[in-house]
This record gives C-alpha cells, structure tokens and sequence, in this order.
C-alpha cells in the first residue's frame, strides 16, 4: 500500500507534475543578439576609423610630441616622398595652395592646417609649403608626425 501512494498517488506522482507545471510566458526581452551586433560594428568601426583620416599614403617621421585634442576636422596639407602636394586627397601645385585655402576655410585665417610629410620627402618642398601657407596668413598650422617606438 505504501508503494502504490508514492507511485501513482499524492503530490510526488510523476502524474500530478505534468498536470500541474505550468508553461508561463516570458515577457523579458532578449539583449544577446543586441549585444552581439554591437560588438560587431564596434570592431568594424575601430578598424575603419583609421582609414577614413586621409587617403594619401605617407610614411610620417616619428616623435615624442603628445597628441593634439580637436573638436573640427582640420585641412590637411600632404607632401609625399616625390614632392607632390595634395590638399585633403586631391593634388595641387603649389601655386593653388592658398587659393584653395581661402576658398575652404570656414574659420578664416584661425583655420587649423595640418601638414602631413613623408619622412623620404625633401626638406625644402616642406618648407615651400609651409612659407606659402604662413605668407597668405594664416597662424594656425601644425605638423603632424607619428609616436615614437618604445619611448
């Protein structure tokens, strides 16, 4: 008698728990798949940003300047090893250099400009730009250069 109550009968009865489990709806939303997309485009974002700067390749010489903090994209002037001179990424002579300073400008002559040289490139050329820049006026010009190693 005590074998057939635990069996079949009573609240421990594989019986009564089927019956009595009851399937309650899960109203939690589900973030993994959320997660899982963000952490893919934040690796594709951190390998993209770094390409979307300037397009033209320079090999930059390396120092032990701190980084600039900047809230505006700067103008971009770019020297390469054979001397040709890009503004942003499309190439100029140097004639065009302020001109075309002028024209994009939006802040006037406080404009930021960034001069970017190939570390192969010739001095002089870099000095060239540099003077043209100055001369028409505008103050606010920076070279840009790369960390050095183990420093």
């Amino acid at each position: 008698m005590g074998m057939s109550i635990g069996q079949s009968g009573g609240r421990g009865g594989r019986g009564h728990r089927r019956r009595g489990r009851h399937h309650a709806l899960v109203s939690e939303i589900n973030v993994t798949p959320f997660v899982d997309v963000m952490l893919v485009l934040l690796i594709i974002f951190m390998v993209a940003a770094p390409l979307l700067t300037v397009g033209v390749p320079i090999d930059l010489p390396e120092t032990r300047a701190a980084a600039l903090n900047a809230q505006t994209q700067p103008i971009t002037v770019s020297v390469n090893g054979q001397g040709q001179i890009f503004l942003q990424e499309t190439e100029i002579s140097i004639d065009e250099i302020v001109p075309r300073l002028q024209a994009i400008a939006q802040t006037g002559y406080d404009e930021r400009i960034f001069v970017r040289a190939d570390g192969a490139s010739d001095y002089g050329s870099v000095m060239r730009v540099l003077g043209r820049i100055n001369g028409a006026g505008f103050r606010n010009v920076g070279l840009v250069s790369i960390p050095e190693q183990g420093s």
